[in-house]
């Protein structure tokens, strides 16, 4: 009689009893347990932490050779000797060659070294700066601000890069001052949205009203409470960001719009030695392994610092 109100042994089955903590047995342990499918793989985390490791160690390498390159056993990157496009590993004074001027390879690729990481980590700080105190100010005050924000940041967006950097070379003098600005300034509008986006998500959070409540200023707020937590962030899409400005760097050089000759670069070591590609491929080659090194290198750091980001701010 009573088995006519009683639930079908398939539903009885079907449905998932809730599993007391073991603990107190006051919660579902489901609802303690954070989803799995927000764990990332551990192969992957692995991965990254080697590519990361040997990326770091690269650039490393590389900023301290480029710091120290005149204490190092190597002719200066201007001299001309007597050995004309020298191919590598034929002279042990000369260990990766010479160009058609008989300048040496590897003093010249350190000396470019110096000037296109000096650009990239210059442009990449006054990218970082305006655009970071941009999005923090459109973000906390949002109104009038968001809109001259958007106004702005999309203007730049929208202004070909390559356009406004030839202007800026025109009107001041080619030097890596002039690249290291225009290039920020190209650069902002990415960090001033990453800035905003996490100002806007902070700015409603507990210790920020807290701090409100308490009476302190906009400015203390925002230096104190909020700034701390954008900067992870951003700081971490740094590397992205540097990595995009040394081909930036190498292709105006490439161009002509970079630091003017005799200073070496790797975008003008390529751009010189085109002409000699077929007769000694190396011209090309060895500028071409440091900036696919040193940008690979970024991007595999930059790729370290996100996920580290990523899962510091999932706890």
């Amino acid at each position: 009689m009573s088995h006519s109100l009683d639930k079908p042994a398939s539903v009885v089955s079907e449905e998932r009893l809730p599993i007391l903590d073991p603990q107190d047995g006051s919660a579902p342990v489901d609802e303690l347990t954070p989803p799995s499918a927000e764990v990332e793989p551990a192969g992957r985390r692995r991965r990254r932490d080697v590519g990361a490791f040997f990326g770091g160690c690269w650039l490393v390498t590389i900023v301290l050779a480029a710091l120290f390159v005149d204490l190092l056993p190597l002719p200066a990157p201007d001299v001309v000797g007597n050995l004309y496009s020298l191919p590598p590993f034929q002279n042990a004074e000369h260990i990766l060659g010479t160009d058609q001027l008989g300048r040496d390879q590897l003093s010249r690729a350190l000396h470019g070294a110096r000037i296109s990481l000096a650009v990239a980590i210059g442009a990449t700080l006054v990218a970082m700066v305006i655009g970071t105190a941009a999005g923090l100010i459109a973000g906390y005050f949002r109104r009038a601000f968001d809109v001259v924000f958007d106004l702005s940041t999309n203007t730049i967006l929208a202004f070909p890069p390559l356009i406004l950097l030839i202007a800026l070379v025109a009107l001041r003098e080619p030097s890596a001052v002039t690249l290291a600005i225009g290039l920020g300034v190209v650069g902002a509008p990415t960090f001033a949205r990453i800035a905003r986006a996490n100002t806007i998500a902070y700015a409603d959070r507990e210790f920020v009203i807290a701090a409100k409540s308490m009476g302190s200023s906009s400015t203390r707020i925002l230096r104190r409470e909020i700034l701390p937590n954008v900067l992870l962030p951003v700081v971490s899409f740094a590397t992205v960001v540097a990595a995009t400005l040394v081909v930036a760097e190498g292709s105006l050089s490439f161009l002509g719009l970079g630091v003017p000759p005799p200073a070496p670069s790797w975008g003008g070591m390529i751009a010189a030695g085109r002409e000699s590609l077929y007769e000694n491929p190396a011209l090309v080659l060895v500028p071409g392994v440091f900036f696919f090194l040193t940008v690979f290198s970024l991007n595999r750091v930059g790729d370290w610092a996100r996920g580290r980001v990523g899962r510091e701010s999932s706890l």
